[in-house]
């Protein structure tokens, strides 16, 4: 089914839901005042007292989310329980590793009808699962309660709201419509889906090719070798995800080709950040300890490229990433290695 844009005249939580955001970085931060500016009554949970204070208390997070005054209204707490109390909709934004523990410690305090929605983009080292598949494994809840949102959603720009959209995908596209309609605001907008794979992997491997336009950023390289990356990027994107069950065309809308652009383009992404810090000769150590918050594409690489081994996908572009990882390739040998075929291929 093709993605149905909610036009303007659908209702903006017409019944004021009550929702609760677990993880208080600057996308869970800048979600919560997505919902909350939507009409939703909202409650955060951070893990530190101190950012929940002062997200209540003040309407800031000054660690992850500077200059933004947030609406009146948000309560924050550091007790789960307090958090969830109630929620019919519940919003994870957690780094994805971190996923499964946290899960364990707010489960049992889920409502037992509440939706949950997935804000990540990575995958869990290990076992290689998408994080709803994880949250469906760890809550023991069926994918119809389960929906993802995924887009160009750069956090600092929708906290300062500048208009963008997102696809809100789910096994049951009721869910997916009554998330998008809790979500969305003057603006935030919302397509809806049922391509729950594209929509998470869109969001995974976009990370990893903005981590190599970093990289050759970060070396001195120019648009041509960027323009180039992103473009065979795609192309990998869409191989893989195809491969493992998502639509082509996914990859061709928000999830796939849009987020790719924010993400490959943006001083303020994460990940492009990371690669242009080990393009400067950084180490991954370095990188992590000069970054604030988790760049996903690097926690991505190793579970992407077993996927991608299982099926038989080349992925040239997230290798080379992974071999600067690893110190087996210099970081300025990325851009002339586009394609592991030797002879001219088209695009």
């Amino acid at each position: 089914m093709r993605p149905v844009f909610l036009r303007q005249n659908v209702p903006v939580n017409a019944g004021g839901r009550r929702v609760a955001v677990i993880g208080a970085g600057s996308w869970g931060t800048t979600f919560a005042k997505v919902l909350a500016d939507g009409g939703a009554s909202v409650t955060v949970w951070a893990r530190r007292t101190t950012i929940a204070r002062e997200i209540e208390h003040a309407r800031r997070n000054s660690k992850y989310l500077k200059g933004i005054l947030l609406p009146r209204g948000i309560r924050a707490t550091a007790d789960a329980a307090e958090a969830l109390a109630g929620a019919e909709e519940v919003y994870l934004s957690v780094p994805s590793q971190a996923l499964r523990d946290n899960l364990r410690v707010i489960g049992p305090h889920i409502p037992g009808d509440a939706i949950v929605v997935s804000l990540m983009k990575g995958l869990e080292r290990g076992t290689a699962l998408r994080m709803t598949e994880v949250i469906a494994a760890e809550l023991r809840i069926p994918a119809e309660r389960i929906a993802v949102v995924s887009g160009p959603n750069l956090a600092l720009e929708i906290a300062k709201e500048q208009p963008t959209a997102a696809v809100v995908a789910s096994a049951s596209l009721e869910t997916a419509t009554r998330v998008a309609t809790t979500a969305q605001n003057p603006y935030f907008r919302c397509f809806v889906g049922e391509d729950v794979v594209g929509t998470e992997f869109g969001g995974v491997l976009k990370n990893i090719v903005a981590v190599a336009v970093g990289i050759v950023d970060g070396v001195g390289f120019g648009e041509n070798t960027k323009a180039s990356i992103i473009t065979r990027g795609l192309a990998e994107m869409t191989a893989f995800a195809v491969a493992h069950g998502a639509r082509p065309e996914t990859m061709a809308g928000l999830a796939g080709l849009g987020d790719l652009i924010a993400t490959c383009e943006s001083p303020l992404s994460r990940n492009n950040t990371a690669g242009r810090l080990l393009g400067q000769g950084l180490t991954l150590k370095e990188v992590a300890e000069k970054m604030n918050q988790t760049a996903e594409g690097l926690s991505s690489i190793a579970p992407i490229l077993a996927l991608a081994e299982a099926k038989g996908v080349a992925m040239p572009i997230a290798q080379q990433v992974a071999d600067v990882l690893d110190g087996t390739m210099d970081p300025r040998g990325i851009a002339p290695h586009l394609t592991t075929h030797e002879a001219p291929q088209g695009e």
